[in-house]
């Protein structure tokens, strides 16, 4: 994807002597010669999903019944409600062909549907709304790699497993991790580690009955 950096050119007289041109490139600051060091941090400052984050992503069911919600914002308890009573009758009174965004107080809602699931992201106006879908596909795809076909039962009776997908994806609202594998694997360290305490368990509580 293309995008617009600054460009400061040093002609070696000083700090005072700069040229700047905003040049439409292909995100990669020129590298024709070494770039001075204040040149790379201006144009990784300049990058326009430098410090792009998802605020909340809401599951929400044709019915309107919230399956997940994880906030990567501090709201209060009464907001939070407020928001995904608001969320849910725009998304759910949307027609099928119509935009994937719209506007939300001075923020914007990226949603997709998936079967009989709402994946609903709000994020800042400012944001871009493809990206912020990729990540919302990307977690399904994620769902279904683990689940196997995930469906909203799926969620419903092993909604933990949903979060720590999540988790694994996201941190405070920022992809972390892009690699499918990477987030498979952690996923699958857990669930050994879970059934290996099970099993413990198990013998522990058989020796306290004396059957072991």
């Amino acid at each position: 994807m293309e995008g617009i950096y600054e460009h400061i050119e040093y002609t070696g007289r000083g700090d005072a002597s700069k040229r700047h041109e905003i040049i439409t490139g292909n995100g990669k600051p020129p590298l024709a010669s070494a770039p001075h060091p204040e040149q790379l941090v201006r144009w990784k400052n300049s990058q326009p999903f430098a410090e792009m984050a998802i605020n909340y992503l809401i599951l929400l069911s044709r019915q309107g019944k919230v399956r997940l919600a994880k906030w990567f914002t501090t709201l209060s308890p009464k907001d939070k409600g407020k928001i995904i009573k608001d969320v849910s009758q725009l998304v759910l009174a949307r027609r099928t062909r119509m935009c994937n965004f719209l506007e939300y107080k001075d923020s914007k809602i990226v949603y997709r549907r998936y079967a009989s699931l709402f994946f609903i992201a709000g994020c800042a106006s400012e944001d871009n709304e493809l990206i912020t879908l990729e990540i919302v596909h990307r977690y399904v795809e994620q769902m279904d790699k683990y689940y196997g076909n995930v469906c909203e039962l799926d969620i419903i009776f092993n909604f933990q497993k949903a979060y720590f997908i999540l988790d694994e994806l996201l941190i405070a609202g920022e992809m972390q991790e892009s690699s499918k594998k990477n987030v498979l694997r952690v996923i699958s360290a857990q669930d050994s580690i879970e059934d290996t305490e099970e099993e413990e368990g198990v013998a522990d509580s058989l020796r306290h009955m004396g059957i072991l």
